[in-house]
């Protein structure tokens, strides 16, 4: 109980389960954008699945806290820079990222001007079977390791006890949980909001590549590039609705 009434570990608790919502918002687009390709009726499954990876994965790294630390380790070296475990993990996701947004836009901005179907037309969700289903969870699994990298060694760095990592760690995929829906609805509403969040997965995918090679870019800046984006946005949309409502 002295443990449960000690002001310091709620004010621990709180920060890192605000720091591991922020450090989640990446991989909360990311899940939206991929579970948009599949039928209506497989979305809602595929996200709870998603974010029980991500938080199996947290907590699946914070029980193996030795060996998570050990991969900082340099395994070798290549024109005179180290390379650890934790950098290979970075450079094959920062890429993997790049390759998976990239395709994307492609499919968003070039397909749909050369004539092709929408990504989530009613004739493409209804050719979605398991197969595609369960490709798509074993993406979100593969990037979740990723991100989860970070997030553990950053909640590391902040507190030193395991039970209240664990708790912040499971009320953040909560908060995601319930933030996800509305985010992958607006995105799929709003077709160019959802080519910003893509542009937005590519820096993410440019920052974990820097990363691999002790470059870091302070995800601060990044959001708040994406913030000022979403804004303008916000705006345009804004602007779109009014003229929609004149014009009727």
């Amino acid at each position: 109980m002295e443990f449960l009434l000690d002001p310091n570990i709620w004010i621990a608790f709180a920060m890192l389960t605000a720091l591991e919502i922020v450090l989640g918002v990446d991989n909360i687009i990311f899940i939206s954008i991929l579970v948009g390709r599949l039928p209506a009726h497989q979305r809602d499954i595929a996200r709870r699945l998603g974010l029980g990876f991500a938080m199996l994965s947290r907590l699946a790294l914070l029980f193996s806290l030795s060996w998570v630390m050990g991969l900082k380790d340099d395994l070798f070296h290549v024109a005179g820079q180290g390379i650890s475990g934790r950098d290979i993990v970075l450079l094959l996701g920062g890429i993997f990222l790049l390759y998976k947004a990239s395709h994307e836009i492609f499919v968003e901005v070039e397909a749909r001007e050369q004539g092709g179907p929408p990504a989530a037309d009613a004739a493409t969700a209804k050719s979605v079977g398991g197969k595609v289903f369960w490709a798509i969870i074993g993406q979100i699994a593969i990037i979740d390791i990723v991100f989860s990298l970070d997030s553990v060694i950053t909640a590391v760095g902040m507190v030193d006890q395991l039970p209240v990592m664990i708790a912040a760690v499971v009320a953040s995929v909560a908060v995601m949980l319930f933030a996800a829906k509305p985010i992958g609805d607006f995105v799929d509403r709003h077709p160019s909001v959802k080519v910003l969040a893509l542009a937005f997965l590519v820096m993410v995918g440019m920052a974990l590549t820097a990363e691999a090679f002790d470059v870091h870019v302070p995800k601060g800046y990044i959001y708040a590039a994406m913030a000022f984006s979403l804004a303008v946005e916000a705006l345009n949309i804004r602007a779109r609705n009014k003229r929609r409502a004149l014009a009727a």
